[in-house]
């Protein structure tokens, strides 16, 4: 499993099995192929979402998330990202959303991108929002970003969107929970999914 290193073959040169120290570590962690098929889970992994294997890793994330997953992805088979840590909203095996943090590295055979090696560094149970009736999945994750705080800069940034379209994004959301504040937006959003997923 060619993670690589600054010093490429001193883990070889010792004869170490990466692989099975991957399985039995508790940790989860994965390897995503350039197709962004998910190829390989350790058990720890395995826990948290299920037997993935051979399913699009964008099948384990919350529907708000997938665009920036996919963003994120992209950048890594262009080479353009390296490290990357992210928070994550995911859909555990038992069906429940989750936080995850992420920390992930293409994985090179010589100089080409075949894929993605990444753990999972922290993992726990959220009652993030969920998906509202009136809102888009963009606009869903506007209003998570807007949960936790973030200003408008922020959110352009993270969303990888102009101002300008991020303050659309929240005229919108305003208009269509009926509210006129950020903070209202919040309270109506997590309140309305609240009682429509009871």
């Amino acid at each position: 499993m060619p993670v690589g290193t600054r010093h490429p073959g001193a883990l070889h040169a010792l004869g170490a099995d990466i692989e099975a120290a991957l399985t039995e570590v508790n940790v989860p962690s994965y390897v995503i192929d350039r197709s962004g098929v998910i190829r390989w889970l350790n058990p720890a992994a395995e826990r948290v979402v299920g037997d993935a294997r051979g399913r699009q890793f964008t099948s384990v994330c919350a529907l708000e998330e997938t665009r920036r997953a996919r963003e994120v992805f992209a950048k890594k088979m262009a080479g353009t990202a390296r490290v990357t840590d992210a928070s994550v909203v995911i859909i555990e095996a038992s069906g429940e959303r989750a936080t995850i943090e992420l920390s992930s590295v293409p994985l090179m055979n010589g100089h080409q991108v075949i894929g993605v090696f990444g753990q999972i560094t922290r993992l726990e149970e959220t009652d993030e929002l969920g998906l509202h009736p009136h809102l888009t999945p963009r606009q869903m994750e506007v209003l998570r970003l807007l949960e936790r705080g973030h200003s408008t800069a922020q959110m352009a940034r993270e969303l990888h969107l102009s101002i300008e379209t991020v303050r659309n994004h929240v005229a919108a959301i305003l208009r269509a929970l009926g509210v006129h504040s950020r903070v209202e937006a919040v309270a109506i959003g997590r309140r309305t999914v609240v009682v429509a997923t009871a």
